[in-house]
């Protein structure tokens, strides 16, 4: 039997880990002749509506690709804004801690101001112990940037003879990933009406499900990520296998 939350059907098979990219906010702003940056301001609401909803029906892990490597190259204007929104979450985010939610940054921290950094690094010792949700944030992060660093720490352990290159294997590589402590995305969404994953976990997305839609992120709501979820537990997922 479905359950319910908020009077809304919900399937009985949950995915572990809930892939977001957040896409479409430029585009929203534009329908509605405003500048791009308010665009990433109502996405930011969306984001933390997201967040709670996905907390309050009891999935284990979520991840949201909030500031690509890619993303340096879009106008000044629009990626401070970018950053002014992750700098005003980061300063709230011990009103969150009732809600028991690990909240973990992945990426390259080091372009961020020192003080953002160290807020980052505080909130995930800070919330490390926290169990009802893990809450992933990919900041400057890059899938093949995440593979290449990892890459480079294994060469370094087999030049010290610390690992013997013979013996590399998958979960040698997964260990050295930001995100060797959670599991593999089983299900990435993209909003928006684009059909790519944009370079966004591409090892951990190796048999995710995939699920497009055309909302653009600022009017993602919990009734969508419920399609998204119906859609998912009516998928068979065989890894490769019969």
């Amino acid at each position: 039997m479905a359950k319910e939350k908020n009077n809304m059907s919900l399937p009985d098979v949950f995915p572990r880990h809930i892939g977001f990219i957040m896409d479409g906010n430029g585009r929203w702003a534009k329908k509605r002749h405003m500048p791009r940056t308010f665009g990433h301001v109502e996405g930011a609401k969306t984001f933390e509506k997201i967040v709670r909803y996905c907390r309050d029906i009891g999935i284990e892990c979520i991840s949201f690709y909030a500031f690509s490597t890619e993303n340096w190259k879009r106008s000044s204007d629009e990626v401070k804004a970018i950053i002014n929104l992750l700098r005003q979450y980061i300063a709230r985010a011990r009103d969150y801690f009732v809600d028991e939610t690990r909240m973990v940054f992945i990426g390259d921290k080091s372009a961020f101001p020192e003080d953002m950094r160290q807020q980052m690094i505080d909130i995930e010792n800070e919330t490390r112990d926290f169990d009802k949700m893990t809450l992933i944030i990919a900041v400057n992060y890059g899938g093949r940037d995440e593979i290449k660093n990892a890459a480079k720490q294994i060469a370094r352990k087999a030049l010290k003879g610390e690992i013997d290159p013979d013996q590399i294997t998958e979960e040698t590589v997964a260990a050295h990933l930001y995100t060797s402590e959670f599991p593999d995305v089983d299900l990435l969404i993209r909003p928006s009406g684009e059909l790519r994953i944009s370079n966004y976990l591409i090892w951990q997305c190796a048999y995710a499900e995939f699920y497009f839609s055309d909302v653009l992120w600022p009017d993602f709501m919990p009734e969508e990520l419920n399609k998204a979820l119906h859609e998912y537990a009516g998928r068979s997922r065989r890894f490769g296998g019969v």
